[in-house]
């Protein structure tokens, strides 16, 4: 089951809106939900919320440290709290998916994201959850860099937005430890409903005979 879920981004308002922060949003959303108030926790390094669900406790953390050394905030929380790589979800911005898209995923590599490579080495372990949300990408890699510190135009805005309400519903499957279904509830979006077809309109000709 998930009992620290992490979003990552960089502290401040100049970074507040920005494509990097995704992880904010999506957590900012999830305190929400749960009617908690993210406060500073000098000993963490991050803005953190405790809550008990079913009479499990759940933390929420956003790192304060800027992306580069998330990890330093997330291992101090995991190990006080001893809470395993596999009860932790990370949800960051997604170069490789389209905004719009988001995906459940355990393990793997950081896929050179700066803020997992340090949670990876602070944790000791690739084999927590990530949710990967989409922001695009600008087509060259020397502008990635510009493009994740920089605000989603309107329109990639709505689809992110769509698509953090979207996984937002599954929070209770993971807390629960129903991965499965909450991966197949956050890959399954519904497809649009397809018109009706057309009603031929009526022969003016066999009209006049009857």
């Amino acid at each position: 089951m998930i009992k620290l879920f992490v979003g990552l981004g960089n502290p401040g308002p100049e970074y507040e809106d920005t494509r990097h922060n995704a992880g904010f949003w999506w957590i900012d959303a999830l305190a929400r939900e749960l009617k908690v108030t993210l406060m500073p926790e000098r000993s963490y390094w991050g803005l953190m919320a405790r809550t008990t669900i079913n009479g499990q406790n759940v933390w929420l953390l956003e790192p304060q440290t800027f992306m580069n050394l998330s990890g330093k905030s997330v291992g101090a929380l995991a190990r006080f709290f001893k809470i395993q790589p596999e009860e932790v979800l990370v949800v960051h911005d997604e170069l490789d998916f389209e905004p719009g898209i988001v995906k459940l995923k355990h393990g793997g590599s950081h896929g050179g994201h700066n803020g997992l490579r340090d949670i990876h080495a602070q944790l000791g372990s690739p084999n927590y959850w990530r949710l990967r949300v989409g922001i695009g990408h600008p087509g060259n890699k020397g502008e990635v860099a510009n493009w994740v510190l920089k605000k989603p135009s309107p329109d990639h805005m709505k689809l992110i937005e769509d698509a953090l309400i979207h996984s937002l519903k599954s929070w209770p499957e993971m807390v629960a430890g129903q991965m499965d279904k909450a991966t197949l509830a956050i890959h399954t979006t519904k497809a649009p409903r397809p018109k009706p077809p057309r009603k031929p309109a009526p022969d003016a000709a066999a009209e006049d005979k009857a």
